[in-house]
């Protein structure tokens, strides 16, 4: 059975009023970019020639700012030293919407801070420094970390538990908080680093990554079959109803305790940077599964928010509008990425197109009922070209031009038409007569039209001509006419 598609709008709005509970080890991550110009001659080792530098909330704090750039409220309770990264990091979260901070505070440990030194040209990663207490929180700040989550489940949709080893989620506070999570009937994810999984016992589903997997369960763990062999006993001692095991450019293994396992390959995509992905595939999970999603719907939503992470420098965070863009079919997306609606929206893509050397070309028409002779034209058109931007005339324009009953189709429906197209890269409906007003603000390097027009019929050649650009025509396809198509329609005969 084919998968269906996804409804990603329904669900972006049931998201939109949910809360997660993230509860983890933050960090402050530190990006430096530069270019490795020389060999060190004390070491020897390349010497990266700093040119820029990035910071980011990273470990459980990234995870919160994912929950919320997908569109949910997050309550994020972490742990900070009294310290310059401490303090950055609290003024970080603050000014993201859609996160309420609760931070705990420790005199006598270092906030854990992160550098990590980036070769700019082959985005590899040369070294990493860090600063760091990887010891359990005291009993004193056990009982405040305590404190501080146990109010706050009871807001909260989901619960999820960002273990990064470095001090949170000691199996006190783990207890403590899925026991109360469990008897108000809360969901709890957890992202594991323990190999002890007995500690996270009662979870809803564990996230860990093929390696973490391997070796809590002292498996292989190299294939989809072989996960799902080495679930069976880990998911009894963990009394859990779930296992997701995350393998990188391999995909993902889900293993539900009833019912068959789903393994879905990774989207071929160009890897930037994979730090923070996993962070990212906790939040999808955590959002989807907040809505009352089922697995199937879940998984997805997590494999495509990887792709979008790992396509990017930094640890990065992914929005609900990327995550759609890679959800669903490009056709489903056409009407909504090349219908231009605001005038500055065609002046940014002609900036960006300018910007990477594209031609833009240029064609215009009514296009009330598509027909081969304008997919000659368009195609044609394309192949002169880069880009292509068709211009369209409006309802108004229409019926000035062809009379009071048309169009037959509005310009909505027209316009939607074209940008299915894989010819068609941008549509913009003008209101004039004429496209000379569009034309001149875009400067096409091509200006193309069906061949029954000569160069000097053609609107707007002097503009494009006079700016170095050329006029194209195409022949046209014979016995192919909207007006004789709607007369044919209409009962007039052929």
């Amino acid at each position: 059975m084919p998968t269906p598609i996804l409804d990603f709008d329904a669900l972006a709005k049931a998201i939109s009023v949910r809360t997660v509970l993230c509860i983890g080890d933050i960090m402050l991550d530190e990006f430096v970019y530069g270019e490795v110009s020389r060999i060190s001659p004390e070491a020897p080792t390349p010497v990266i020639v700093a040119q820029r530098s990035e910071i980011h909330i990273g470990g459980a704090g990234n995870v919160a700012r994912n929950v919320a750039s997908l569109g949910a409220r997050c309550i994020f309770v972490g742990l900070v030293g009294e310290d310059d990264a401490g303090a950055r990091l609290e003024a970080a979260l603050d000014e993201l919407t859609g996160v309420e901070n609760v931070l705990v505070r420790d005199p006598t440990r270092p906030t854990t801070r992160k550098v990590r030194f980036v070769s700019e040209h082959f985005s590899t990663h040369m070294l990493r420094a860090d600063w760091e207490q990887a010891a359990p929180a005291s009993d004193d700040i056990e009982t405040k970390l305590i404190e501080a989550i146990l109010p706050q489940i009871a807001r909260a949709d989901i619960v999820l538990l960002s273990d990064y080893a470095k001090g949170v989620l000691t199996a006190r506070v783990i207890r403590h908080t899925i026991d109360a999570a469990r008897k108000l009937g809360k969901p709890v994810i957890v992202d594991p680093k323990s190999l002890n999984w007995a500690i996270y016992r009662g979870a809803t589903l564990l996230t860990p990554n093929r390696k973490e997997f391997s070796e809590a369960t002292r498996s292989r763990a190299d294939t989809p079959q072989s996960i799902v062999d080495a679930s069976e006993d880990v998911m009894r001692l963990a009394d859990c109803e779930a296992i997701l095991v995350t393998q990188g450019e391999h995909g993902m293994t889900l293993v539900p305790r009833n019912g068959a396992a789903v393994h879905v390959p990774a989207f071929p995509v160009k890897v930037r940077d994979v730090s923070g992905a996993g962070d990212t595939v906790a939040a999808a999970l955590a959002v989807a599964l907040a809505t009352g999603a089922d697995w199937d719907t879940a998984l997805r939503m997590a494999n495509a928010a990887a792709a979008v992470a790992v396509g990017k420098q930094g640890t990065a965070s992914v929005s609900a509008a990327e995550l759609r863009r890679k959800i669903l079919p490009h056709a489903t997306l056409a009407a909504e990425e090349k219908i231009v609606l605001e005038p500055d929206t065609l002046d940014a893509q002609l900036a960006e197109w300018q910007r990477q050397g594209q031609r833009v070309g240029f064609t215009n028409g009514c296009f009330d009922i598509l027909h081969p002779g304008h997919v000659k034209v368009l195609t044609a058109a394309r192949a002169a070209c880069d880009r292509l931007i068709v211009g369209l005339n409006s309802d108004a324009s229409v019926r000035r031009l062809k009379g009071a009953e048309r169009p037959v189709q509005d310009e909505r429906a027209r316009a939607e038409v074209l940008a299915a197209l894989e010819a068609v890269d941008l549509v913009v409906i003008f209101e004039e007569d004429t496209p000379i007003d569009l034309i001149t603000r875009i400067k096409p390097g091509v200006l193309v039209k069906g061949g029954d027009y000569t160069r000097e019929q053609v609107v707007g050649h002097e503009v494009v001509e006079e700016a170095g650009g050329t006029v194209v025509l195409v022949d046209i396809l014979q016995g192919f006419s909207t007006t004789a198509l709607v007369h044919r329609a209409r009962g007039g005969g052929k």
